[in-house]
C-alpha cells in the first residue's frame, strides 16, 4: 500500500470521526438546549423558551419534544381576541409546527395533543370550521376522547346560534323570538339550523356517554335544546314546550352535578380536600 493511498484512508477516517462526533455533538447542544428551554417554559419565560426551543430543532430536527414544546410555547403567547400581526404570528408558528410533528412518528398521544392543538387555537381564532376539521381528526385517532365530542357540540351551537341571530335580525326578531306562528321566517330557519343542532346534541350526548358527570356538556345540551325549540320546532307548539323543559331539566342537572363535585371535594367541616394523584 503506498503512502498516499494510506494518507487518504487516514484522512477519510479522521473525516469520518470528524461529522460524527459533530452529529453527536450538535444532539447533546439540542438537548442542553431543550432542558434550558423547559425551564424557561416552566418560569413562564416563553420568549426565552421559543429561543431555546428553536436552537434545539436547528440543531437535531428529529427531536420530537423540542419541536411539541416549541409549538406549545408559540401556543401560550397567543393571545385570543387580539387581531394584531404580532399576536396572529404566534398562532400561526404553532399551527405551522404542531402540523410539522404530524409528518413525523409520533405515538398516539403526540399525534392527539398536536390535533387537539391545532383545532384549539383555530377555535380561538374563531376559525370554527377549521376547528371542526382536526376535532374531527383527533375522533379517528381517539374516538372516545369526550372532550373532543364537547368541542364540536359547542361549535355547532355556535354556529346555530349565529345563524338563527343573522336571519331572525333580517325580520326585525331577535335570536330567541318566538317566531312559531312566521310561515316563512320558521323554514328559513330550520334549513340554516336543522344538521348543526341535529349534530350537536348527537356530540355532547356522546360526551355524557363517556363522561356522565360531564357538567358543561349538560350546559350545552341546554342550550341546544332552546335552540331546537326556537329555530326547529316552528309549528309544533307542543314539540316546542317539551324541548324547552328538557333545556331546564339539563339546567337542573348541571347545577346539580356541579353541587355533588364541590361537595365531593370538600372534606368534613368544608375544608377542600387535597385533590388525589
Amino acid at each position: 500500500m503506498t503512502m498516499a493511498i494510506m494518507k487518504n484512508r487516514v484522512a477519510l477516517i479522521a473525516l469520518g470521526a470528524a461529522v460524527l462526533c459533530s452529529a453527536g455533538c450538535d444532539k447533546l447542544k439540542a438537548r442542553d438546549n431543550l432542558n434550558k428551554g423547559v425551564q424557561a417554559y416552566k418560569n413562564a419565560k416563553y420568549e426565552d423558551a421559543i429561543g431555546h426551543f428553536q436552537q434545539a430543532v436547528q440543531l437535531d430536527p428529529s427531536l420530537i419534544n423540542a419541536r411539541l414544546y416549541l409549538a406549545t410555547a408559540y401556543s401560550n403567547q397567543y393571545v385570543p381576541g387580539v387581531d394584531t400581526p404580532d399576536n396572529n404570528h404566534f398562532a400561526e408558528e404553532a399551527i405551522a409546527t404542531f402540523k410539522q410533528l404530524l409528518s413525523m412518528n409520533l405515538n398516539k398521544e403526540q399525534k392527539v395533543g398536536c390535533l387537539k392543538g391545532i383545532a384549539s387555537i383555530y377555535f380561538n381564532m374563531k376559525k370554527l370550521d377549521d376547528a371542526k376539521q382536526y376535532d374531527e381528526e383527533v375522533l379517528k385517532v381517539d374516538p372516545n376522547d369526550p372532550e373532543t365530542f364537547y368541542t364540536i357540540g359547542v361549535i355547532d351551537w355556535t354556529e346555530a346560534y349565529k345563524e338563527a341571530a343573522d336571519v331572525k335580525s333580517k325580520a326585525d326578531h331577535k335570536v330567541d323570538d318566538d317566531i312559531i306562528k312566521d310561515k316563512k321566517l320558521c323554514p328559513a330557519v330550520q334549513q340554516a339550523n336543522q344538521q348543526r343542532i341535529s349534530e350537536g346534541l348527537d356530540m355532547l350526548k356522546k360526551a355524557l356517554d363517556l363522561r356522565p358527570d360531564y357538567d358543561d356538556a349538560m350546559a350545552y345540551l341546554n342550550l341546544l335544546y332552546r335552540r331546537k325549540a326556537n329555530d326547529l320546532d316552528c309549528g309544533d307548539a307542543a314539540t316546542h314546550d317539551a324541548d324547552i323543559k328538557t333545556a331546564d331539566d339539563w339546567v337542573q342537572k348541571t347545577l346539580a352535578t356541579k353541587k355533588e363535585k364541590a361537595n365531593k371535594q370538600q372534606g368534613p367541616g368544608g375544608i377542600v380536600a387535597e385533590p388525589q394523584k
